[in-house]
């Protein structure tokens, strides 16, 4: 059972999305057609000058003048209120010059229907009631009672009054029966009457199969279409069924697009059912075309019941926009908070690589001097160990000569100093092993250092040498030797003639005294 139910539900489901889709497909068509409205208005334009140049043709000829007025009567006559009527007052001069009572009745039936199309109820009633069609055709007699009991039924949609809507839609269904006798049974006229009076007698269910009737049938043309299909989405709406309505209501604003009517209620009553379903905009876009159609024809009750609702869609559209307004500004609030705090964060990050770039570069300096002294390190641990060994040997072979002599108690020897103990050259041989290793370690030191002189204070080596004493006193400097008295003691120098050589070097520096130490610092081992 539960599946079923589920089985269901997806399927009204199903049908209620194709539903929303094909009442998006049909609006998008009736929005194609008022795109275009102005071509099929120009169609009407077209065969309007069509029978005005043969009016214009015809002067002099009464009769055919008044076909000709006649039928440029049924272009205006839900077009151009103001053209209609010229037409009618031609259709009523002409009928007197040729002395027809019919034709004569004719032309004040039109005249009536002019009235009240364009709201003039009272002007419409006097020329109406004015008439009697009792000797004429039924085709005349047709004419005056549709007309006649449209007034009444317009004048109950006019009037909100209950007891006054009842009384005129009474009045127009005793008046559209005396049509209803005389219209071929089953043709789309007599079906269009009977759907007009069944939803003036409240009995909507027939009004329907009348108007589907109606519509099976054939030779209506769009207007009547229009009347029909506007008719039965009125009668869907009374039963709440206002999706149901939409298609039909679309259909009627078509047709009348097509036909070039103005004078209609489909859009207007569209936009009101838009505007329930709370589609504001195509409701707004709608009811300015039904206002823009009711000035172009001048029909002012048509003016007055869209001036009615008009403000309120436009209300609730200003409303939207309001709405809309805050969400977007909100938005940007809320998308400049956002930024910001990612502009902060950005920086803040930026300043992390920032720090940890130069945290790097300094561990990097570190790690390379580190691995310099490193290397100085082992380097001259190595040769300290081999001096130190020799100087040991050397030590413990005097010690042994001293011991000889004592024990054999020839102290007069001991006055002779073995010569294989010679400290100046001891000391040169210090200083050719310190520079051997340097140059092992700082290759290009002698290169990079003269970089740091003028040009014509360049050390220039002599032959066999590694470094000199100038040289000497800056390599101590670069292993991190800065004690003047240390560098004196290892150079047997004193500490002022260190001094004096590293002023000299100073003045010979392209450099200032604390950046040419610098320099000499940054001098690289490989």
């Amino acid at each position: 059972m539960k599946r079923f139910h589920y089985i269901l539900l997806t399927f009204l489901f199903l049908v209620a999305s194709l539903a929303s889709a094909q009442t998006a497909s049909d609006l998008d068509s009736l929005d194609y057609y008022i795109a275009h409205q102005q071509q099929f208005d120009q169609l009407k334009e077209t065969r309007i000058k069509q029978i005005r140049e043969s009016i214009a043709s015809n002067k002099g000829n009464d009769k055919k003048l008044y076909e000709e007025y006649d039928k440029l009567y049924d272009e205006y006559r839900s077009y151009i209120y103001d053209s209609a009527y010229v037409c009618v007052e031609k259709l009523i001069d002409l009928s007197t010059t040729l002395n027809e009572p019919e034709k004569k009745c004719l032309a004040n039936i039109k005249l009536g229907f002019c009235y009240l199309s364009s709201g003039l109820f009272k002007e419409a009633f006097d020329i109406l009631s004015s008439l009697n069609v009792s000797q004429f055709s039924n085709e005349t007699k047709i004419e005056y009672y549709t007309c006649k009991s449209r007034l009444y039924y317009d004048l109950a949609d006019y009037n909100n009054r209950r007891e006054f809507v009842r009384k005129y839609n009474e009045t127009g269904n005793s008046i559209l029966d005396s049509a209803i006798v005389l219209l071929p049974e089953n043709s789309f006229r007599y079906w269009a009457a009977m759907g007009l009076k069944n939803m003036k007698s409240n009995k909507n269910d027939d009004a329907i199969y009348a108007f589907d009737k109606m519509l099976d049938s054939e030779n209506y043309d769009n207007h009547d279409l229009a009347i029909a299909t506007s008719s039965i989405a009125y009668l869907l709406n009374l039963r709440g069924k206002k999706s149901d309505a939409k298609p039909y209501l679309i259909q009627a604003a078509i047709a009348d697009i097509k036909s070039s009517t103005k004078e209609t209620v489909a859009l207007r009553n569209l936009a009101q059912l838009l505007y329930e379903e709370r589609d504001i905009n195509s409701a707004v876009t709608y009811i300015r075309q039904a206002l823009k159609d009711a000035s172009f024809y001048s029909a002012r009750h048509r003016q007055l019941e869209i001036g009615n609702i008009l403000p309120i869609i436009e209300g609730e559209r200003i409303n939207n926009i309001e709405r809309q307004r805050d969400t977007i500004l909100m938005f940007v609030i809320f998308i400049s908070i956002l930024s910001l705090s990612l502009i902060v964060a950005l920086v803040i990050i930026w300043q992390s690589f920032r720090h940890i770039k130069a945290a790097k570069s300094e561990i990097q300096a570190t790690n390379d001097k580190l691995i310099e002294a490193n290397k100085i390190k082992n380097e001259y641990i190595g040769f300290f160990f081999n001096q130190n060994s020799e100087y040991i040997e050397k030590i413990g072979s005097l010690q042994r000569w001293v011991n000889r002599k004592v024990m054999d108690k020839r102290f007069d020897d001991l006055k002779s100093f073995p010569q294989n103990l010679n400290i100046k050259k001891e000391r040169e041989t210090l200083y050719e092993r310190f520079d051997e290793i340097f140059i092992k370690l700082f290759p290009n030191f002698v290169e990079e250092f003269n970089k740091l002189l003028k040009p014509e204070e360049h050390i220039i080596l002599k032959s066999g040498e590694l470094l000199n004493t100038d040289l000497r006193i800056y390599a101590l400097i670069r292993l991190g030797v800065n004690d003047s008295e240390k560098i004196a003691h290892f150079l047997d120098y004193s500490v002022n003639t260190i001094y004096a050589y590293k002023n000299k070097m100073k003045s010979r520096a392209i450099y200032s005294s604390k950046e040419f130490k610098e320099k000499v610092l940054e001098i690289k081992s490989y």
